[in-house]
Parts: structure tokens; sequence; C-alpha cells
């Protein structure tokens, strides 16, 4: 099971990349946080950051972000790519379990599912939607909720169509 600054260090550079533009340009407060997380981390001041041209900005956070100290800042912005842009997903993987949810969001889990409807939810998301979001999507939900359904950390590490650097 990835932790979050490990699925940025995974994923393809495209997708990181995308994940930093999109919260640029939708979700301004989780962008700051993200770049002040950074800026701390490296011992610099946001503004120096923000001055940065967006694409040098980009590469030195997403290889900040990859470090383990900011292990927090990685899954807050995965987090927010994730409820913003991909809500959908969310939703359809959720109703296919069979849980309950608010455009994706869930107060309590289960503290495991089923292995067939598991298996049936997770191929929904296959045919729908691209492998490495789906993939991220996964891994980060995973790691972020307390349940650590052993069934789906299986299904991570056995199925090459959710391992990472395979798209």
């Amino acid at each position: 099971m990835l932790t979050s600054h490990e699925l940025l260090g995974f994923m393809s550079p495209a997708l990181a990349n995308d994940i930093l533009s999109f919260t640029f340009e939708s979700d301004k407060p989780a962008y700051k946080a993200t770049v002040a997380a950074v800026a701390q981390a490296k011992h610099v001041r946001p503004i120096f950051l923000e001055r940065m041209p967006r694409d040098a900005r980009n590469a030195s956070m997403l290889t900040a972000l990859t470090k383990p100290h900011l292990d927090a800042a990685a899954a807050a912005l995965i987090r927010a790519w994730l409820v913003k842009k991909h809500a959908t997903m969310l939703v359809d993987f959720l109703n296919a379990l069979e849980i309950k949810n608010e455009n994706g969001v869930v107060d309590d889990l289960p503290p495991g599912v089923d292995d067939a409807k598991l298996k049936a939810a997770v191929e929904t998301l296959l045919a729908k939607y691209p492998h490495e979001v789906v993939s991220v999507y996964l891994n980060a939900f995973n790691d972020m909720n307390a349940a650590g359904w052993a069934n789906l950390k299986t299904l991570l590490e056995n199925d090459t169509r959710l391992q990472l650097g395979n798209h």
C-alpha cells in the first residue's frame, strides 16, 4: 500500500502535474496550503515559490512532495483533487459497494467489504476511468481511511492494472 508521498513519486509526471495544475486553477486554498507546506520544508518563504515560473514551481513542489515529511501535504493535495475533480468516480465506487456517501465523501466506512462486491466495483471504475487515476484513488482511499481493507490491499498489490508505473 502506497502512502500519499509515494503516490506522487510513482505516478506519471503528467498526472502529478495535472493534480497541481487543477488545484492551482480550481482550489486556491488547497494550492496555497501546499505551497506553504513546501516552502516551510524548503526553509523559504512562500513568495519565493510563487514568483517562480509555474513549470519550475511545479517541478520543485512535486520533488518536495515525494518526501516522507510532506506526506500530510501530499495527502491533502491528492484528497482535494479527487473530491473536486473526480467526485463521480468516488460516487461510482461507493455506490457499487452500497456505501452511503455524499458526493463521494463518507463519514463512516464499514470495517470490510465483500470480495465479489469489491472486485465488481473496481472493474466498474477500470471500465469507466483512466487506470492510473483509478489506481491513485484506490491507493489513497486505502491509505487515508482507517478501515484499511485487506482485500483492497491485495487487489492493489496483485492487479497490474492498478499498479502505478504501468500506465
